[in-house]
């Protein structure tokens, strides 16, 4: 049974302890390049109007401050085809519309306070937090807005978040279309737990009638790639399942590697499900390609020294059988990969390589 959309997955009133590495750093920011509007905007052309319904179906505007960003954000989570990091920028645009601030600093502060609220909401989600880091530094860094009335200032800050989500709601839809060149005909890919944007790639492919075959992971721990296959196959896609251990065992069958990306991080590596780093061990070793798909809202500022130079994000293993006492069980669920071990990373900023997307981080930040 899924949680219910308003109940906090992983509260963060007592997180788990980080490593000192990161206690000595200054807090993650999630950064844009002055290309991006423009590439995302020209890629996601394609399809004018493709979102225009999720859009149009916007709530009224709730009440600004901390409190109603949450109930906004919940409104936007519940929809089939929207992320996370999604929502919360949809909420943080609407809590700019509502805002009955009257001076640029007011109206900053609530919108940092806004950001602080959602990003608490799910303390171990990077594109949560990337996502709102990002709406943040987008919208209110410009040296334009300190030389405006409030009320033009303001109206520039609308305008430009609402652009900032329309791109991101179709972000998808332009890393599939970019995608449509790696995949042909008779090829062979396996692909990782459920990965929605994978998934839209996969989609988009077989609706141009390319003739391709999916080994699709079980994805333990919560099984998400038997998601994935029950999707693929709906869709008419010859699909097989493998248990997760049965990945080295496959890999003569496969030409390419496809995964999506809980974040990607400032050395070109990405973090994701328990069991992405171990199928691109596999694959570098065999010579096959690793394709991230990952919406550029996801890139963070983070930079992991190891597996466990990472927040812990925890989920509950059920073996079916009790678990001996006194027996400690590994309940982590993602792993880092590094760039070493990834072919080319798949964005709506177009197709980089993991060098690329280390270089623009690091450039952003000197």
């Amino acid at each position: 049974m899924e949680p219910d959309a308003g109940q906090n997955p992983n509260p963060s009133p007592a997180p788990p302890p980080i490593s000192a590495y990161y206690q000595t750093r200054a807090e993650h920011h999630a950064v844009v390049s002055s290309d991006w509007l423009a590439h995302a905007a020209a890629a996601a052309a394609a399809n004018p109007g493709a979102d225009a319904a999720t859009a149009a179906d916007a709530p009224p505007p709730s009440p600004g401050g901390a409190g109603g960003v949450i109930e906004e954000f919940n409104f936007w989570r519940r929809k089939p085809e929207a992320a996370e990091a999604v929502a919360a920028i949809m909420a943080l645009a609407a809590v700019i519309r509502s805002s009955r601030a009257t001076t640029m600093m007011e109206l900053e502060i609530e919108l940092k306070k806004a950001s602080d609220k959602l990003k608490s909401w799910d303390a171990t989600s990077i594109s949560l937090s990337a996502a709102c880091d990002l709406f943040m530094r987008f919208v209110t860094r410009t040296s334009h807005l300190e030389h405006e009335k409030f009320d033009a200032a303001k109206s520039r800050l609308i305008e430009r978040g609402e652009k900032f989500g329309e791109i991101s709601l179709k972000a998808r839809k332009t890393i599939a279309m970019l995608s449509q060149d790696f995949i042909y005909d008779g090829c062979t890919m396996l692909v990782h737990g459920y990965s929605r944007v994978v998934l839209e790639v996969l989609k988009l492919a077989a609706s141009n009638h390319k003739l391709f075959r999916v080994l699709c992971t079980e994805g333990r721990p919560d099984r998400t790639g038997l998601r994935m296959s029950n999707e693929l196959a709906a869709l008419g896609i010859p699909v097989k399942v493998l248990i997760d251990s049965a990945v080295a065992y496959s890999m003569d069958e496969v030409d390419m590697v496809f995964v999506g990306a809980d974040g990607v991080v400032e050395s070109g590596g990405i973090i994701n499900m328990m069991g992405t780093y171990q199928i691109a061990l596999v694959a570098h070793s065999m010579n096959k390609p690793v394709y991230v798909a990952a919406e550029s809202y996801k890139f963070a500022r983070l930079y992991p020294l190891d597996q466990k130079d990472m927040t812990p994000a925890h989920r509950a293993i059920d073996f079916g059988v009790p678990v001996p006492t006194g027996v400690e069980v590994e309940t982590s669920a993602r792993d880092y990969t590094p760039p070493q071990y990834l072919t080319l990373l798949l964005t709506d900023l177009g197709v980089l390589t993991p060098s690329v997307v280390s270089d623009e981080l690091i450039q952003l930040y000197l």
